[in-house]
């Protein structure tokens, strides 16, 4: 291979890391803001993506969650989580 080939290459490489970067960022964001759509299947990625991040801020975030929930089983998956939540804080 050439030194330009290798050149393209690790340019496209790097490129292509910092665009999943890029895109992993906005969808964790997005993620976060599913928590309260209305639609049922997106808060229930959003809790699969918040049960992975064990801090103060997504107890807190889950207290509201709870309170908010209209659906009794999704409501009791968030209770759920925050007690777990909070027994290892």
């Amino acid at each position: 291979m050439s030194k330009q080939k290798v050149s393209f290459v690790a340019v496209g490489f790097l490129g292509g890391i910092a665009a999943g970067t890029l895109m992993w960022s906005h969808m964790q964001r997005q993620y976060r803001r599913n928590l309260f759509s209305r639609h049922a299947l997106r808060r229930v990625a959003a809790l699969g993506y918040l049960r992975a991040r064990p801090t103060v801020n997504t107890a807190q975030l889950l207290r509201e969650y709870v309170a908010w929930e209209p659906r009794a089983i999704l409501r009791q998956r968030g209770v759920r989580m925050l007690k777990r939540l909070e027994a290892t804080l």
